[in-house]
């Protein structure tokens, strides 16, 4: 068979297309022909090489949010067609292991993920269990490119419990903060304001669902929030949401701010706030389920955050795009097969 493309982060710094040979699934396998690829922060860290050790092996194929279609099945796979539109979880659970049996698969004892120590989407071919699969139906597949970052955040507000009615904030205008929002007005709350720290974002947050976009940070509005979402991932938004929760609040931290890094806690305002403080990790399988689910259905619309669209040959302006870039900015895709 023909080599196909695939994009390459040989070491930290070091990153260009290559040919690569064509993939054959096994038992249990599917190949999928990747359509979309998101590229996102934790991308640029991967090629920065700053990613905890632990969750990550080189050289490696990046791409951990994408759709596609299957382009073939493995023997003993009898629920998946050639052709079908698809997305797939990233992390890969054992589903054995006494985590994956509680439900909590995003904490599989056995860490493989998609991307990360096993290639990713950025390719015109990837090989993944059947298992992982969420066929779609009629969605639309640029739409959902976005099923990851959205599946981080349903499981995140699920730890929320958010109820009608309440006054909630999201801390963060990148991707999974808007995502977050989106999700959230699901739920028909009474305030549902974005804190974020650039006003280009504004009209993003407000075409997602939310009622208000607030540069000025919590010095304004402090303890109105019944719950509050932290989804930017630096300490001083870990700060700024638990000022801005309310006594008896939730707060619910998403963002990750790398290997190390350290927010100030002020214990008395936690503890004399009642304060009630989780966060959340990933996704699991049901949140995956979840999210296809409400993709199927037609209740979420993410192409609105989609800013960005290059080809998978263009990936140094889509990475330059995302680091650099100016104006509003939400998903930054390469379109690697578009349909």
């Amino acid at each position: 068979m023909a080599d196909h493309r695939a994009l390459v982060i040989t070491a930290p710094g070091v990153i260009g297309l290559q040919d690569v040979a064509a993939l054959v699934p096994g038992p249990g396998e599917v190949i999928a022909r990747p359509a979309y690829v998101g590229v996102c922060g934790t991308d640029l860290e991967l090629l920065d090489g700053v990613v905890d050790p632990a969750y990550v092996r080189y050289p490696l194929v990046p791409g951990h949010e994408w759709s596609g279609v299957i382009e073939a099945v493995g023997p003993g796979v009898t629920t998946l067609t050639p052709g079908q539109p698809i997305i797939a979880e990233g992390i890969i659970p054992d589903r054995v292991c006494a985590q994956c049996a509680a439900g909590n698969t995003n904490l599989c004892l056995t860490y493989d993920e998609i991307g990360f120590t096993r290639a990713g989407a950025a390719a015109d071919q990837l090989r993944l269990p059947a298992q992982v699969v969420h066929p779609l139906a009629s969605a639309r597949l640029a739409d959902a490119a976005l099923a990851e970052p959205a599946a981080v955040a349903w499981r995140g507000i699920s730890r929320g419990r958010p109820r009608p009615g309440e006054r909630i904030a999201v801390v963060g205008d990148g991707t999974v903060g808007l995502i977050t929002a989106h999700l959230l007005r699901l739920y028909s709350p009474a305030d549902l304001v974005v804190f974020g720290q650039r006003a280009d974002q504004a009209g993003l947050a407000a075409e997602l669902g939310a009622t208000a976009f607030e540069l000025s940070g919590p010095a304004d509005t402090p303890g109105e929030f019944d719950l509050v979402i932290e989804a930017a991932g630096k300490p001083a938004a870990v700060e700024d949401a638990i000022a801005l929760a309310r006594r008896g609040g939730r707060l619910v931290l998403l963002g990750l701010a790398g290997n190390g890094v350290k927010a100030g806690l002020p214990i008395d305002d936690v503890v004399n706030n009642d304060l009630a403080i989780t966060a959340s990790f990933g996704y699991t399988s049901a949140a995956w389920a979840q999210v296809a689910g409400l993709l199927r259905a037609g209740k979420i619309h993410l192409a609105p955050l989609i800013t960005h669209r290059f080809p998978l040959e263009a990936f140094a302006d889509a990475y330059r795009t995302l680091r650099e870039g100016t104006g509003p900015r939400g998903k930054v895709l390469l379109e690697v097969n578009p349909r």
